[in-house]
């Protein structure tokens, strides 16, 4: 391949809400520049996941290189950076843009701007990117562009003047769309005879090949042979192999300053490989670092669990080799005594933890039970010591917690107003209140028939129901972004289940004070119908701390010990009544009841 001039050179994103485009915008993209043949063309082809494609939803940046001979006759080198657009997957867009000098910014010609199209936006100012928008599906009766136009000016603050009106599906605006890219995006900045400083924006675990890095190359050269350092963890290597994506990997001599590619290095783990570190050579090494990313942090909780104990071995495999494709799934050990061996999993949010199920259960073969999601609380105990805890059985007695504080987020709402009343009824029920950091109370009216909501909220109400609930109450119409505020002061307690005096550690939660009476009901009236019957009474009890909230009662089976009795005298009636009752008494002591799974997968699955 020739020397490409690195001012012919142009990396970009292409960033929206979910469904806006982005994946067909792609498609058209690598068409027009025939990048992939008519042959080996089909829908959403970054989409590699059979997850991906089946729910319609990008969850792995993809990155493709393309040429383009552009009308001043240059030809150009265009790296795009697919990005997700759902609110869980946020760091992976924010680290595909940290690649980048410019973003296109697709926005739907009906439904106008989302929760997640000016989450995206504010992620492409923050870098600093030059924002192209591109207005979408112009093709279908009720595009509004100018509209649109207006909403992404007003809402966004971003100029529209300029905006491309398109049809990805007809394949109209794309040539458009190209030809801004190569006009308005800056090429990248850089000295390729500099010591090399290549930027790790993502990788993945191959079986034969080891760990493959994504890299922006900032500064330099790298080739196949160079001995190369990790320099936030001081590990060397040597390169086996560079290339980029096409979308396929395609092997090349050398990744020059400004291009996007990916590095082989016979790295065996993927912690060696720490998303937003440097790579530099061993020889001539850089002085510093290039800025990187802030370190991921989960923010759901739950235990995952094999149905067949004999399948932890199965399972502890399945965990590590997905985390090795997903650094911000995070997995330790922890044992249950009703569960049994397990691990406590880490998650960006609710749809990632679905995600992860998924692909465990698919590409593992593993029937799974995970327990109910939480949050991680933070804890200050009597003696000023401060504890994070992600799982209700870690948390410590209350008489040693000074206080409990809680995670809050910021949650923006674009609901057609219509539905306006019932969306501030959910609101309310779930103890939202307006952010003081927005106009009119939280309530901005951005045309006349739809409202854009700022609202703070606990997040352990936000990840329970509320976006189903807001789904539903909404028709579907309503879209949901939010971001993390921080810690604040909770009145909050343990809310145990215990069966005959034993506590089920399985079924422990932490819930404010003021709702765990009706959960701790709700509960046991479940469990309840799920208990099978006993020779012996069972009690199904909640209780926070030592104070029982909620008790119900399975019966237990009555054995006619007197059938074979007719007739005669009734004394020997009465003595086998009395050594019955006296054996289920002794039984109720030191028998145990045992919760089927069926139970714990019906209990634990989400409403």
């Amino acid at each position: 391949m020739p020397d490409m001039n690195q001012q012919l050179i142009r990396n970009f994103s292409i960033i929206a809400h979910i469904d806006h485009g982005k994946s067909t915008l792609a498609d058209r993209l690598l068409e027009l520049t025939e990048t992939i043949s008519p042959r080996e063309m089909r829908n959403q082809v970054l989409d590699s996941l059979a997850l991906e494609r089946e729910r319609g939803i990008t969850i792995k940046a993809q990155a493709v290189r393309m040429r383009h001979r552009a009308q001043d006759g240059q030809t150009y080198q265009l790296n795009l950076i697919d990005t997700p657009g759902h609110v869980d997957f946020t760091y992976e867009v924010s680290r595909s843009l940290a690649a980048c000098e410019g973003a296109l910014l697709v926005v739907d010609a009906v439904q106008g701007v989302e929760a997640q199209t000016l989450a995206n936006a504010y992620l492409a100012t923050d870098h600093n990117l030059e924002i192209i928008p591109v207005i979408n599906k112009i093709d279908l009766r009720n595009a509004d562009p100018e509209a649109v136009a207006h909403q992404i000016e007003e809402v966004i603050g971003v100029e529209a003047g300029q905006a491309i009106l398109a049809s990805a599906k007809l394949g109209q605006g794309t040539r458009e769309v190209l030809e801004a890219i190569v006009r308005r995006i800056p090429p990248p900045r850089g000295n390729r005879e500099s010591p090399l400083r290549a930027l790790i924006f993502d990788s993945m675990y191959d079986c034969y090949r080891g760990v493959i890095t994504y890299v922006r190359i900032v500064d330099g050269t790298l080739r196949a042979g160079d001995r190369i350092r990790f320099m936030s963890t001081q590990q060397t290597y040597e390169v086996a192999e560079v290339g980029y994506f096409a979308p396929k990997m395609t092997p090349i001599e050398e990744l020059r300053t400004g291009e996007v590619g990916y590095v082989i290095a016979g790295v065996k783990t993927l912690a060696a490989t720490r998303i937003g570190d440097t790579i530099t050579h061993t020889q001539r090494p850089a002085q510093s670092l290039l800025p990187g990313y802030k370190m991921i942090k989960p923010v759901v909780f739950a235990g995952l669990y094999p149905q067949l104990s004999e399948d932890y071995e199965a399972l502890k495999d399945a965990v590590s080799k997905l985390q090795l494709n997903d650094a911000s799934f995070t997995v330790e050990p922890e044992t249950s005594e009703a569960l049994g061996f397990g691990f406590r999993c880490g998650f960006l949010g609710l749809l990632h933890m679905e995600i992860a199920q998924e692909r465990l259960e698919r590409e593992y073969g593993l029937a799974l039970l995970i327990t109910a999601p939480t949050v991680s609380y933070r804890v200050t105990k009597r003696d000023n010591d401060v504890l994070f805890v992600d799982n209700p059985s870690r948390l410590p007695p209350p008489h040693t917690i000074q206080q409990i504080e809680e995670p809050f987020v910021e949650t923006r709402m674009f609901v057609p107003a219509k539905y306006l009343g019932p969306i501030l009824q959910l609101l309310q029920s779930k103890k939202g209140i307006p952010s003081p950091r927005s106009s009119a109370k939280g309530l901005h009216y951005i045309t006349q028939n739809r409202v854009m909501l700022t609202y703070e909220l606990a997040l352990s109400e936000v990840i329970t129901d509320f976006y189903d609930r807001l789904k539903s109450l909404s028709r579907g119409y309503a879209s949901f972004d939010y971001e993390l505020l921080g810690y604040r002061v909770a009145d909050m307690v343990k809310l145990d289940i215990l069966i005959n005096g034993d506590p089920v550690d399985a079924l422990s939660t932490i819930v404010h004070r003021e709702d765990a009476a009706s959960r701790g009901r709700g509960l046991v009236k479940k469990l309840r119908i799920l208990v099978p019957r006993q020779l012996f009474e069972v009690a199904i009890q909640s209780a926070i701390g030592g104070n029982i909230v909620a008790r119900e009662t399975v019966h237990a089976l009555r054995k006619r010990v007197t059938a074979k009795c007719y007739g005669g005298d009734i004394t020997r009636k009465r003595k086998l009544l009395g050594k019955q009752k006296a054996g289920k008494r002794r039984m109720k002591m030191v028998g145990k009841v045992e919760i089927p799974q069926e139970a714990f997968m019906v209990l634990l699955k989400r409403e």
